[in-house]
């Protein structure tokens, strides 16, 4: 047995800064119960340019869904098994949240999630976040960033999140701001920049590799630690003095807590599943940013350079009186993934250029959940995308495409390319375009909301503001899973920033004497 003041379950992008921050205070221990090897070392998860090599190998779980009634069943959905987590696999693409965003947060029952404090925790992330630099642009990408700008009015951008145009108005179009270090290309993951040197020097900081997490233990209504294997099977308890924190992600922080008997009555009974806790909103509210694709042929090669080939887009708002934030969110590839296409039957010519749209607010709602005792078995996801009742995910996707249409008609774009191949010039109709968009579109690997934080008073909500499960002492979690709503951008700022948060709640919650004295287990 191993005791610790606080575990944190999952060394990903947001539980390496809260090991961090917690570790501090050199009179607290902490260990970090991490599945996979260290990312040091590993030039895959260091080079920003080379996220992609991640996916799909040996540190990607690489879940799948069930079969999807309107959108693509042939998605794969990586989830990372390595320090440092799905931060060394994406492209640190880095927004601060949307003052709307939170807005939304707040009026859904996540009271101190305002503006006004969550921003100073952005802004004191230690990761590097710049605009691409100049060496990195792509000159093909920068012409559909000026045919955006001029097919859609948008005002260019360079500086977004420090741009009060753009958290006014929540739109523009030009190269993004992301988490890495030109000079190296070093990407900007929290294992690096907070843990990594962490662990060197600080002796009441562990990192446990190779423990994969099966129940969180709960005893007398209170979280006191964590039953694990090894990779050779072996199990091991894994004791918390204060806090159990979890930190594994929207879709392996519901099957945690689930397995630990957290969550639906009916689904804990159905998969053999003692009931601890009845919490029906464990795995429910899953959210996520449908892409879509539309391709065209090239008649010129397009050069390879860039930071990360997903180096620049546009926000666009097609509802310009509702919340300031986009509506569709694109991205402008150097190199086009058209590997659905090719499995709806499209066949491409050999040189070819993309943009990739997405549903930025999606309406549809998803869930995961687990269907064994079973702590090996992938759980059971079903996104359920573009079933939301009114249509509206699907009519998003079908006139972000006839956004992309405009912006690839506009010089200078348009003389890059030739015919449109995917969905094909010849679909104008919504129906036709729909059938071809919902069979092909992607995941962009923006999971979140399973495990929503909200007022007292919602029985959906699993956690309170304060990130801490309801119905068990000493248990939080603090990953995506906990948004209300899904970021209208790509959510890495906003999963570092919850993470800063959360380490001050964590904190506070250690120095109140009263708090401290319902959390102590000794």
């Amino acid at each position: 047995m191993t005791t610790a003041d606080y575990l944190v379950v999952g060394g990903g992008t947001a539980g390496c800064i809260v090991a961090a921050r917690l570790s501090e205070d050199p009179n607290v221990t902490v260990t970090v119960l991490e599945p996979g090897p260290t990312d040091e070392g590993e030039p895959r998860a260091l080079d920003i340019r080379r996220w992609a090599e991640m996916l799909e190998g040996e540190y990607d779980l690489d879940y799948r869904s069930i079969a999807q009634d309107r959108g693509n069943s042939h998605i794969r959905q990586a989830r990372m098994r390595i320090l440092g987590g799905c931060s060394t696999a994406n492209t640190m693409i880095t927004w601060r949240p949307l003052p709307a965003d939170l807005d939304e947060w707040v009026a859904l029952g996540a009271q101190g999630w305002d503006p006004a404090s969550v921003h100073p925790y952005y802004d004191r992330l230690a990761t590097p976040i710049t605009p691409v630099a100049d060496k990195d642009r792509n000159p093909y990408v920068a012409d559909v960033v000026e045919s955006a700008r001029q097919a859609l009015g948008l005002p260019a951008r360079t500086h977004w999140n420090s741009d009060d145009d753009f958290a006014r108005t929540g739109r523009g179009a030009g190269f993004f701001e992301i988490g890495y270090t030109p000079e190296s290309h070093l990407r900007s993951s929290t294992s690096v920049h907070y843990l990594h040197e962490a662990i060197r020097t600080r002796d009441n900081l562990t990192v446990r590799h190779g423990i994969h997490a099966n129940r969180v233990l709960v005893e007398d209504g209170a979280a006191v630690g964590v039953l694990a294997t090894d990779g050779d099977g072996t199990e091991h308890r894994f004791d918390a003095t204060r806090e159990v924190i979890v930190c594994c992600g929207a879709i392996d922080t519901p099957k945690l807590l689930q397995l630990s008997g957290i969550g639906p009555r009916q689904v804990l009974l159905d998969a053999g599943v003692e009931v601890v806790v009845d919490s029906p909103g464990v795995g429910e509210n899953l959210m996520d940013h449908a892409e879509g694709l539309i391709v065209w042929q090239a008649v010129r090669e397009v050069p390879g350079t860039c930071a990360t080939g997903w180096d620049a887009g546009a926000a666009v708002r097609l509802h310009e009186d509702g919340p300031a934030r986009p509506d569709v969110l694109m991205h402008f590839p150097v190199e086009a993934v058209a590997d659905h296409a090719v499995t709806y039957g499209v066949e491409l010519p050999d040189r070819i250029v993309s943009i990739a749209p997405n549903v930025a607010k999606p309406k549809s709602r998803g869930r995961v959940w687990i269907t064994s005792e079973d702590p090996a078995a992938a759980p059971s996801i079903d996104y359920r995308y573009f079933t939301d009742a009114d249509g509206a995910d699907e009519a998003t996707l079908i006139a972000a495409i006839r956004l992309a249409r405009r912006i690839a008609a506009e010089s200078p774009m348009s003389q890059w390319i030739g015919p449109e191949v995917f969905p094909g010039s010849d679909l104008t109709s919504d129906e036709d375009l729909s059938v071809a968009l919902r069979a092909t579109h992607q995941t962009v690997y923006h999971v979140s909301g399973t495990c929503r934080m909200g007022a007292s008073d919602d029985p959906m909500a699993v956690c309170d503001p304060e990130l801490r499960v309801r119905g068990v002492d000493g248990l939080r979690i603090v990953d995506a899973s906990i948004f209300p709503t899904i970021p209208s951008v790509n959510p890495v700022g906003t999963i570092m920033t919850v993470a800063e948060r959360a380490s001050d709640l964590i904190r506070a919650d250690r120095r109140s004497p009263v708090k401290a004295a319902a959390t102590q287990r000794v």
